[in-house]
């Protein structure tokens, strides 16, 4: 029998049990919850049961692998289709483009994490109130982020165009791309919210749905505006437009479906009442930095590209595209370690948290052995594919080395962002992920400027390094602990 014992500031992490009982909301176990119990309870055939096995992981991560490659595969559409182009200012300026938007939609991501969170403990506690509530605060949180993207887009745009740098001519073509795209943010954010709120009701399906409708709409209007109409950088903007909006349509109709056969209502006093959000911030605050200073190494990387010429900002902005295969493909792998974790941390069973890291690590290995072997005997193959432009070509084989060795460095913190994330270790996270932009990149970056492009990449590796070195330190001396 467990003994739920008294919550106590900073012993769970930001004390977010407590905030989440005090807003309604069914709380995951605290680490003292996880460690006090009684062997000889009724709940000893619960922690008797089988370990997770290889399907119960591919049953989660299959679909999410082939959402998350959807999305790298879209680059890689956007960059082929500007590649080919007379000029490659068009390259150039949509990896800007991509990349302010990249910088902003990923800083929002804690709508799907947290969103995943909440609404999985309601279905857990068979709260279908609480699904509704879930979903409608993701819904109006994220419309209201949206709201003042589009009502802020002259600044934003401005200052991010100047952060990034580039020539005139690319800057203006960024800056056509910038103002058409950022009308896509109120779907953008929606696609958010539904995404996680049905992963948190173990639905891997509907977000496989909404990514296929995405990418498959895109493509189609990317070559539709650009390759038969004659447009450029305004064409592949467009397309994403539409296509997000397309997958909202999509995920909204599931949606409707769900709640349907569930019955209840919509809870509107914690839609309205702003005190109801608390706990909604509280989970995700951590998250929030975590991910923007991914971000920032990632747009630095771009920025730093760009005030080396335009033939290594093109180059980079193609090799990229293998760098987000990498991640998308692996990530999918980390989300059943989140599930798998979870579920572990949950039950209180120590061998079957062990055992879900162990299984999801030997699987993540496998594909990024398989990734790195791919990208050494295809890569020059994938990048002429990708771009025409001669000069680019032979910029992106020059540093294509870093995109053969990453997956290998990159597999680790992949890997561990999962387990971190089911064993709700989020300020654990936010720390590792600052002090490696902090006291890793950033120093390594301006200690090997003389290096040039090597140097930019190199900096990017150790950045990752770093991570997953932290990270796995802190799963043995603190996760394990639970």
């Amino acid at each position: 029998m467990i003994r739920y014992l008294t919550c106590r500031p900073g012993y769970y992490e930001e004390s977010v049990s407590c905030t989440l009982r005090q807003h309604g909301f069914l709380a995951l176990p605290t680490c003292e919850q996880i460690k006090v119990t009684n062997s000889s309870s009724g709940d000893a055939g619960m922690n008797s049961s089988r370990l997770p096995q290889n399907r119960d992981m591919w049953r989660i991560a299959a679909p999410m692998i082939l959402s998350n490659i959807s999305v790298p595969l879209l680059g890689m559409v956007d960059t082929g289709v500007t590649g080919h182009l007379d000029n490659s200012n068009y390259l150039g300026a949509v990896a800007i483009g991509a990349t302010i938007f990249t910088f902003i939609y990923m800083g929002m991501n804690f709508l799907r994490m947290g969103t995943t969170g909440i609404a999985a403990q309601s279905f857990g506690a068979n709260d279908n109130d609480g699904l509704r509530a879930s979903l409608g605060q993701a819904l109006i949180v994220g419309l209201g982020i949206a709201l003042t993207l589009i009502a802020l887009q002259l600044p934003i745009g401005k200052l991010a165009l100047s952060l990034l740098g580039g020539d005139a001519e690319t800057q203006k073509y960024a800056s056509e791309y910038f103002f058409i795209r950022i009308w896509s943010a109120p779907g953008t954010l929606a696609n958010y919210a539904l995404i996680g709120w049905f992963i948190g009701l173990q639905n891997a399906r509907v977000p496989l749905f909404m990514f296929l409708t995405i990418n498959l709409t895109n493509i189609v209007l990317d070559l539709l505006f650009v390759v038969v109409l004659g447009m450029t950088v305004d064409g592949v903007a467009l397309a994403s437009v539409i296509a997000e909006y397309s997958g909202f349509l999509v995920g909204a109709g599931f949606a409707v479906g769900a709640l349907r056969r569930r019955a209840g209502h919509w809870p509107l006093a914690r839609l309205t009442n702003i005190a109801a959000y608390r706990a909604f911030f509280s989970v995700n605050a951590n998250l929030f930095i975590r991910t923007m200073a991914l971000m920032f190494t990632l747009a630095f990387v771009t920025a730093q590209g760009a005030r080396l010429g335009g033939q290594t900002l093109a180059a980079n902005a193609v090799l990229m595209n293998f760098q987000h295969l990498t991640s998308f493909g692996l990530d999918g792998l980390a989300h059943a370690a989140e599930a798998l974790v979870g579920k572990a941390v949950g039950e209180k069973r120590r061998d079957a948290l062990v055992h879900s890291v162990n299984l999801t690590l030997k699987w993540s290995l496998i594909f990024a052995i398989g990734f790195t072997v791919l990208y050494a005997v295809a890569g020059p193959l994938v990048i002429s594919i990708l771009t025409d432009l001669p000069e680019v070509r032979a910029t992106a084989n020059r540093y294509l080395p870093w995109m053969i060795a990453s997956p290998l460095v990159c597999v680790w913190c992949f890997l561990y962002d999962g387990v971190y994330v089911g064993a709700t270790r989020a300020r654990d996270m936010r720390n590792i992920m600052v002090f490696s932009t902090v006291a890793i990149f950033l120093p390594a970056w301006y200690l090997t400027q003389p290096l040039g492009n090597d140097g930019l990449w190199l900096a990017l590796l150790m950045f990752m390094a770093s991570r997953g070195i932290g990270m796995h330190i802190g799963y043995r001396k603190k996760i394990l602990a639970l």
